[in-house]
Protein backbone atom coordinates (compact mmCIF):
# COMPACT_ATOMS: atom_id res chain seq x y z
CA UNK A 1 0.00 0.00 0.00
CA UNK A 2 1.40 3.25 -0.70
CA UNK A 3 2.05 6.10 1.62
CA UNK A 4 1.11 10.00 1.37
CA UNK A 5 1.82 12.35 3.76
CA UNK A 6 0.15 16.09 4.08
CA UNK A 7 1.94 19.14 5.07
CA UNK A 8 1.44 22.92 5.49
CA UNK A 9 -1.69 23.30 7.11
CA UNK A 10 -2.47 25.84 9.26
CA UNK A 11 -4.28 28.74 11.18
CA UNK A 12 -4.95 31.92 8.33
CA UNK A 13 -6.71 35.20 8.85
CA UNK A 14 -9.10 35.54 6.01
CA UNK A 15 -7.29 37.02 3.00
CA UNK A 16 -4.35 34.73 3.87
CA UNK A 17 -2.04 32.41 2.18
CA UNK A 18 -1.17 28.48 2.70
CA UNK A 19 0.88 26.24 0.79
CA UNK A 20 0.48 22.44 0.94
CA UNK A 21 2.44 19.95 -0.15
CA UNK A 22 2.07 15.46 -0.32
CA UNK A 23 4.74 13.28 -0.91
CA UNK A 24 3.52 9.95 -2.15
CA UNK A 25 6.18 6.79 -1.98
CA UNK A 26 5.70 3.05 -2.71
CA UNK A 27 2.92 3.57 -5.32
CA UNK A 28 2.47 0.32 -6.84
CA UNK A 29 0.46 1.03 -9.75
CA UNK A 30 0.77 4.24 -12.71
CA UNK A 31 -0.98 7.07 -11.50
CA UNK A 32 -3.05 9.33 -12.78
CA UNK A 33 -4.43 11.77 -10.72
CA UNK A 34 -3.08 13.42 -7.72
CA UNK A 35 -5.53 15.01 -5.83
CA UNK A 36 -6.98 17.13 -2.82
CA UNK A 37 -9.83 16.64 -0.86
CA UNK A 38 -11.26 18.59 2.11
CA UNK A 39 -13.71 17.81 4.88
CA UNK A 40 -15.07 20.02 7.30
CA UNK A 41 -17.30 19.27 10.40
CA UNK A 42 -20.55 17.97 9.49
CA UNK A 43 -19.93 18.22 5.55
CA UNK A 44 -19.20 15.17 2.92
CA UNK A 45 -15.45 15.01 1.94
CA UNK A 46 -15.44 17.25 -1.29
CA UNK A 47 -12.97 17.37 -3.94
CA UNK A 48 -10.89 20.99 -4.33
CA UNK A 49 -8.64 20.19 -7.18
CA UNK A 50 -6.69 17.85 -9.11
CA UNK A 51 -3.64 16.76 -11.31
CA UNK A 52 -3.79 14.49 -13.68
CA UNK A 53 -0.84 12.44 -15.41
CA UNK A 54 -0.77 14.50 -18.66
CA UNK A 55 -1.17 17.56 -16.88
CA UNK A 56 -4.28 18.24 -16.96
CA UNK A 57 -6.02 20.26 -13.87
CA UNK A 58 -9.75 20.60 -12.64
CA UNK A 59 -10.78 22.83 -9.72
CA UNK A 60 -13.84 23.15 -7.68
CA UNK A 61 -16.08 26.12 -8.54
CA UNK A 62 -15.24 28.26 -5.64
CA UNK A 63 -11.47 28.00 -5.09
CA UNK A 64 -11.01 28.74 -9.15
CA UNK A 65 -8.99 31.64 -9.14
CA UNK A 66 -7.59 31.19 -5.75
CA UNK A 67 -6.07 27.46 -5.68
CA UNK A 68 -3.28 25.92 -7.75
CA UNK A 69 -2.17 22.99 -7.56
CA UNK A 70 1.06 21.60 -9.42
CA UNK A 71 3.75 18.98 -9.14
CA UNK A 72 7.40 20.29 -9.71
CA UNK A 73 8.33 17.11 -7.84
CA UNK A 74 5.74 16.84 -4.88
CA UNK A 75 2.43 17.67 -5.03
CA UNK A 76 1.50 21.13 -4.32
CA UNK A 77 -1.89 22.98 -3.46
CA UNK A 78 -1.27 27.28 -3.31
CA UNK A 79 -3.82 28.71 -1.72
CA UNK A 80 -4.38 32.33 -1.99
CA UNK A 81 -7.23 34.58 -0.56
CA UNK A 82 -8.34 31.72 2.07
CA UNK A 83 -11.95 32.45 2.97
CA UNK A 84 -13.65 30.91 6.47
CA UNK A 85 -15.52 28.34 4.02
CA UNK A 86 -11.94 27.22 3.21
CA UNK A 87 -11.68 25.95 6.78
CA UNK A 88 -11.31 21.83 6.84
CA UNK A 89 -9.08 18.92 6.85
CA UNK A 90 -7.47 18.57 3.95
CA UNK A 91 -6.57 15.08 2.24
CA UNK A 92 -4.12 14.63 -0.09
CA UNK A 93 -5.01 11.12 -2.70
CA UNK A 94 -3.53 8.66 -5.12
CA UNK A 95 -5.86 7.59 -8.09
CA UNK A 96 -5.04 5.07 -10.90
CA UNK A 97 -8.73 5.89 -12.59
CA UNK A 98 -8.13 7.65 -16.14
CA UNK A 99 -11.68 9.09 -15.73
CA UNK A 100 -9.97 11.02 -12.29
CA UNK A 101 -8.97 13.90 -14.46
CA UNK A 102 -12.82 14.81 -15.23
CA UNK A 103 -14.60 14.15 -11.96
CA UNK A 104 -13.80 14.21 -8.35
CA UNK A 105 -15.31 10.60 -7.21
CA UNK A 106 -13.69 9.98 -4.07
CA UNK A 107 -14.19 6.18 -4.93
CA UNK A 108 -11.78 7.12 -8.28
CA UNK A 109 -8.30 7.42 -4.99
CA UNK A 110 -6.77 4.41 -3.29
CA UNK A 111 -3.96 5.92 -1.42
CA UNK A 112 -5.00 8.90 1.16
CA UNK A 113 -3.24 10.59 3.38
CA UNK A 114 -3.97 11.54 7.00
CA UNK A 115 -5.25 15.13 6.39
CA UNK A 116 -3.31 18.64 7.56
CA UNK A 117 -5.82 21.18 9.36
CA UNK A 118 -6.52 24.08 7.29
CA UNK A 119 -8.57 27.03 9.37
CA UNK A 120 -9.37 30.27 7.88
CA UNK A 121 -10.78 32.63 10.57
CA UNK A 122 -12.60 35.79 9.38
Amino acid sequence: QGQVVESGGGSVQTGGSLRLSCAASAISYDWQCMGWFRQAPGNEREGVASLAFDGTTNYKDSVKGRFTISKPNTLHLQMNNLKPDDTGMYYCAVSPVPACASSFRAGHYIDWGRGTQVTVSS
